[in-house]
């Protein structure tokens, strides 16, 4: 198990919600959040599997990080998502 660490950056004030699937021995944990540009999100796991869908215009930058494992993506325009995953 490991710290899963969780930036959400790019155009100030962008509105998203994000679905977090937190997998931990085995099982997994869903977290639904809705927040605004920038926020950090922790969790404790074995793995993640997050989709982030952008409410508003902007752009939506999303880092996941676990160990030394780390994943980026982006995404521009109200209705887009991000699906990105870390194990």
């Amino acid at each position: 198990m490991g710290q899963i660490q969780i930036e959400v950056s790019g155009t100030s004030g962008v509105a998203f919600s994000a679905e977090w699937k937190v997998t931990h021995n085995g099982e997994t944990q869903i977290y639904q959040e809705e927040g605004q540009v920038p926020a950090t999100y922790h969790f404790e796991g074995d793995g993640i599997q997050a989709s982030i869908k952008v409410l508003s215009e902007g752009q939506l930058d999303v880092t996941v990080q676990k160990g030394g494992n780390r994943s980026r993506s982006s995404t521009q325009g109200k209705g887009s998502t991000v699906n990105i995953a870390v194990r």
